[in-house]
């Protein structure tokens, strides 16, 4: 079967689970598998209204209105889904490997068109692209797979679906929403479900990305499957999936919100509406995967896999971030420490990754360090060059660098902050706020704050009660979703 540019309208199971997790996601729990009423009645029922009220809050319960519209029983809605493998890190949340565009009329699911990345047609691209990207994957255009540059989910789905239009593809000119599922949906899925056997082939939460990526990438071979069908095994998997979930979806219902809530809050599943009303309220519950605005203190650390395999399955980051009062000015030290545990395989190489960091617009870059090597401000003798680029009212700095398996490399940014933060601190206050990268797993954060001359009298979070009553605040924790700090003197 050549999934290519084919135009399907029928039942897809693969899509009615994503469209029943993102929607399990905001409460509407029993929408696919409750016999008993109609969509209409079913969204208008007590149940249905109090399971998302319980899920997005009393202040966001007008979400209840939009339901109908939403699933397309006013008009059809038509949603681009992508798949972001985050094995293979990208700013927007991992490569878009695969991606679907379906529709929702009166409570039927059409797919309009689906397959992977490397097929769909090559006017889906646009010109503009990071240099970084031309040089390090030896491309000529900026193409769809690559399309999601910023690490703010919104700025990405502008720049995909304006790269899906260019390539005239189907339902583009009706998509209402995007939305970006990563790997860690499906192992948190299968977790509940428990292990099931496809083809031969046992599945369970610890491989299930392993298997269903070699079965894609070469197992198909091994099967005298076709290139082009290699991925039908993507559907026969997602069949059983289904049957799974039907099964055992009310008995688990605690899990499965819970996973939900988990999946969303952690950014793993990030969702993008072109409806204003809607889009307020994905954003107010932080499940827009946007860049928050801040007048405050500000830190996004961000990597991009660029032709480095699955290989950020095996990289470990410790961030550290350190202020301090330096010549009437605060000073900034952004450093990660990459950890690579792998060894050269299939999945595995050498971890290649242009990393930026984003910090207040008005910061003003004094070195960077690449392992041994360093870059100097004004210096003459510099050993690599550092970006810089303003973008949604965040500066950041930019650094290639590659990590060999068994090995260990810091990357580090030395800046003053704006005058600003001095400002604030005079004012009795201090705010920061780092936020995760969507899809970024295994990060561990180390925070070192020093201030001028006054003590800290309140800090949220707390740091442990030994530290208090001092100009210091420490804290660690692991980065598995956004944080923010307020300390007041």
């Amino acid at each position: 079967m050549n999934l290519e540019f084919k135009h399907k309208r029928k039942k897809w199971p693969w899509f009615l689970f994503i469209v029943f997790v993102v929607v399990f996601g905001l409460g509407f729990y029993a929408y696919s598998f409750v016999k008993n009423f109609t969509p209409v009645k079913l969204l208008q029922s007590d149940f249905v209204k109090q399971q998302i009220i319980k899920q997005v809050g009393e202040d966001n319960a007008e979400i209840i209105n939009f339901l109908p519209d939403l699933l397309g029983f006013s008009e059809p809605k038509t949603y681009l889904l992508l798949f972001l493998n985050n094995t293979e890190l990208r700013p927007g949340g991992g490569f878009i490997g695969s991606y679907a565009t379906l529709q929702l009329n009166q409570g039927q699911t059409n797919l309009l068109q689906m397959g992977g990345t490397e097929n769909i047609n090559t006017s889906s691209s646009g010109s503009g692209a990071p240099q970084i990207i031309l040089d390090k994957l030896n491309v000529d255009k900026w193409y769809f797979r690559d399309s999601n540059w910023s690490p703010d989910f919104v700025i990405s789905s502008e720049k995909t679906l304006e790269f899906y239009k260019n390539g005239n593809n189907l339902g583009a000119n009706e998509i209402s929403g995007v939305i970006g599922i990563t790997t860690d949906v499906l192992e948190g899925l299968m977790k509940i479900t428990g292990p099931f056997t496809i083809d031969g082939i046992n599945f369970t939460s610890d491989n299930v990305i392993e298997k269903l990526e070699y079965e894609v990438e070469y197992g198909y071979q091994n099967r005298d499957i076709a290139f082009t069908e290699r991925k039908d095994i993507m559907e026969v998997f997602f069949i059983s999936l289904m049957d799974h979930l039907k099964n055992d979806l009310f008995s688990n219902l605690d899990k499965y919100k819970a996973l939900v809530d988990t999946l969303l809050k952690e950014k793993n599943i990030v969702i993008y509406s072109l409806t204003s009303d809607l889009a307020k309220i994905l954003k107010e519950n932080n499940w827009s995967g946007q860049m928050a605005e801040t007048s405050g203190d500000y830190l996004m650390w961000v990597d991009a896999n660029l032709a480095a395999l699955k290989t950020d399955r095996v990289i470990k980051r410790d961030l550290n971030y350190t202020l301090v009062f330096d010549k009437n000015k605060y000073k900034a030290i952004a450093s990660t420490t990459y950890t690579h545990s792998g060894s050269f395989d299939w999945r595995t190489t050498n971890y290649l990754s242009y990393t930026r960091v984003y910090v207040p617009t008005g910061s003003e870059l004094i070195s960077a360090k690449v392992g041994d090597k360093t870059w100097i401000r004004d210096a003459k003798d510099n050993t690599f060059g550092v970006d810089t680029g303003i973008e949604n009212g965040k500066k950041w700095f930019g650094v290639y660098f590659s990590i060999e398996p068994g090995n260990k490399k810091t990357i580090s940014f030395e800046y003053s902050l704006p005058d600003s933060i001095i400002d604030n601190v005079k004012n009795k206050s201090y705010n920061l706020s780092i936020q995760k990268q969507i899809g970024s797993n295994n990060t561990d954060l180390t925070i070192h704050l020093e201030f001028d001359k006054t003590n800290i009298v309140s800090a949220i979070p707390a740091e442990e009660e030994l530290k208090w009553g001092d100009r210091n605040y420490d804290f660690e924790t692991a980065l598995i979703e956004d944080l923010n700090f307020e300390i007041k003197f």
